[in-house]
């Protein structure tokens, strides 16, 4: 059996590709709607795959060099040759499935897919719901799940690492007397099987064992309501919470933070992995949250 290519990441040709036809990072990313530097980190991940440079750095700019120059005309040849079999296949649009927990579908896929649609208007994308706790939940083209990388012996790419934060409504900390980390013995802990508290209480410096009383939440998303509303402080990752930050439903208590023993990793179906549409999307969503500090998911 031939053994599979190793392609090149789209979104790293595609940067290439702006680049050299604009004639710098700068416009690059413009068009491309990234920054600089991410224009800059995905060129010198193609260099280094291909293993010589493809731009001369001068302090005045870039500029392609002869290797360069080569590599273009066959990059530009075979986007030709998609776009021509885009055309050709114009009445059976690329269709992808993925499955997402629902908080990460919701606070981070959806307001980012636009970025997505931009690049590759013509990838229909289907979005199924999985619950975080399903013991064999179905199986995608692509799915994202929350843990520690373990799942269904697909491999697991992880999208990204989070810090544990503790949360509350503004002003619940203020009427309940939480000043300092020891008081939350006397205060509403909300609990979820998704994340325990141990790790933030290690890093708070408590020896206090994993809350077994409180209200049990089965989805993060659902937690951070209950916390937005006022029914008690919830232990979260900072990314997943970003969208309740930046609209004042909470705000962190105390400044203190954990690294999350557990994240959202991303599977490919291996029947599935060789799909244009599929690498397009595994790329894109990797440099998308990579790219997003501050961006959350749940």
């Amino acid at each position: 059996m031939a053994r599979p290519l190793k392609l090149p990441p789209i979104h790293a040709l595609m940067a290439f590709e702006a680049a050299a036809r604009l004639g710098g990072f700068g416009p690059a990313a413009e068009e491309l709607c990234v920054t600089a530097s991410a224009i800059s980190h995905r060129i010198r991940l193609l260099e280094s795959q291909l293993g010589e440079a493809l731009f001369d750095r001068t302090p005045g700019g870039v500029r392609l060099n002869g290797a360069g120059q080569r590599y273009l005309q066959g990059v530009r040849e075979a986007f030709e040759r998609l776009a021509h079999l885009g055309g050709q296949a114009e009445a059976a649009p690329l269709r992808l499935s993925v499955g997402a927990p629902p908080t990460f579908a919701r606070h981070l896929l959806i307001p980012a897919l636009p970025g997505f649609y931009r690049l590759w208007p013509d990838i229909e994308i289907e979005i199924d719901i999985a619950a975080p706790l399903q013991s064999k939940p179905e199986r995608h083209d692509v799915d994202i799940r929350w843990g520690s990388g373990s799942f269904d012996g697909r491999p697991a790419v992880k999208l990204f690492d989070d810090e544990i934060v503790v949360l509350a409504a503004p002003g619940y900390a203020a009427a309940h007397g939480l000043q300092a980390p020891a008081a939350l013995a006397g205060a509403e802990l909300l609990r979820t099987r998704l994340l325990p508290w141990k790790p933030w209480f290690a890093a708070a410096g408590l020896d206090g064992p994993e809350p077994t009383r409180g209200p049990l939440f089965a989805d993060l998303g659902i937690l951070l309501e209950a916390a937005a509303s006022g029914l008690g402080v919830a232990a979260c990752t900072r990314r997943v919470a970003e969208s309740w930050l930046a609209r004042g439903q909470l705000e962190p208590l105390f400044g203190i933070s954990a690294p999350s023993p557990l994240s959202y990793f991303l599977l490919v179906d291996a029947e599935a992995g060789g799909r244009p549409e599929v690498v397009a999307f595994a790329d894109w969503l990797g440099a998308s949250l990579a790219g997003a500090p501050g961006v959350s998911t749940g």
